[in-house]
């Protein structure tokens, strides 16, 4: 038996964003239809240890039945080390035998997956013409999501702000020459996200980054950073004054601090959530209500996201004979 190995390039070059905008709206539909199965994850923090391994599994039914399983490494302290804070590979398998088939770069596929899956919130969530975007976060999402927020909106602006100024300084100019706006650093998150229409948090903060009074009306804002309870990327104000729709809602009441911390406030009830993502997709939910109402899509990231990731690759890998086959 053979297995097929993908490297992080190989994973970047096989997985363009746009087509993984497509891909990641078809497995959250799919998701909201019961066609993908998949538990809540599983996360192990050890005390003492600098991280946490998560373990996503997931199925898809069908005529291209298949299993992937996602074990994933979190360093918050990685970035500082040049390092991507997640670490790990997505195992894939055939539905019918369980034969592994394949193994992925986890960091590559939950870097384009996470922020293509905000693309598709923007895309459903977002005013049509909202154009002004700024990035809070100057890591590997920030610089997926920028592509992603590309791809599916008129940007006309971005501002990139960190509490590093100089990765958000470096982060500018690396990728300057790749997009037809200005992308500029910004020392400062209210001068930043002011007149902002699609604002992305993507850091590793444990305390709000964002405030109410600086986000303006008719704006979409995907949460990504906060992935645990205890942390929070927007402060309870914003998560009251915005429609808030998650991935997935086992997850949101499980991990999302962003929605429990506000929620453990009193600022919000549980009737706060508006809509998983998949049932706006499918049309069991509306999205997007006014032309002034602020929308959230809190982002954790789902298994199902990574299974549609690696059958993609997988078979793209296979028709351009990229990657690496095994003896296993």
């Amino acid at each position: 038996m053979k297995l097929l190995v993908l490297t992080h390039a190989e994973v970047e070059a096989l997985l363009p964003m746009r087509a993984c905008v497509a891909l990641m709206a078809d497995a959250l539909a799919a998701l909201a239809r019961g066609e993908v199965q998949q538990p809540l994850r599983a996360v192990f923090n050890p005390q003492g240890a600098g991280g946490l391994l998560g373990l996503m599994p997931a199925y898809r039914t069908g005529a291209e039945a298949a299993f992937a399983l996602k074990a994933i490494c979190v360093f918050p302290d990685n970035p500082a080390r040049g390092l991507d804070a997640h670490q790990g590979g997505v195992l894939l398998f055939d539905g019918e035998t369980g034969v592994p088939l394949a193994l992925l770069n986890a960091s590559a596929i939950t870097a384009i997956r996470t922020a293509a899956v905000s693309a598709v919130a923007t895309q459903v969530l977002a005013r049509a013409d909202a154009s002004e975007l700024t990035i809070v976060g100057a890591g590997v999402e920030a610089r997926t999501h920028l592509a992603a927020m590309a791809s599916v909106r008129p940007v006309r602006r971005a501002r990139v702000v960190s509490r590093n100024m100089e990765r958000a300084r470096r982060l500018a100019e690396e990728v300057r020459a790749e997009y037809s706006f200005p992308v500029e650093a910004v020392a400062d998150v209210a001068a930043a996200v002011a007149g902002a229409d699609l604002i992305v948090t993507a850091t590793n903060a444990r305390t709000p980054v964002l405030r109410r009074a600086w986000v303006a009306p008719g704006a979409h804002i995907n949460a990504v950073g906060a992935c645990t309870p205890n942390a929070r990327e927007l402060d309870a104000e914003t998560m009251a004054a915005a429609s808030l729709f998650v991935d997935r809602r086992e997850s949101a009441h499980a991990e999302a601090g962003d929605y429990l911390l506000a929620l453990g406030e009193g600022a919000i009830t549980p009737a706060h959530i508006r809509a998983e993502l998949g049932e706006v997709l499918t049309g069991a939910a509306a999205g997007r209500t006014a032309p002034d109402e602020i929308t959230l899509f809190k982002s954790l990231g789902l298994a199902a996201e990574d299974l549609a990731a690696a059958a993609y690759v997988y078979q793209q890998a296979q028709t351009k004979g990229a990657g690496t086959w095994v003896e296993f």
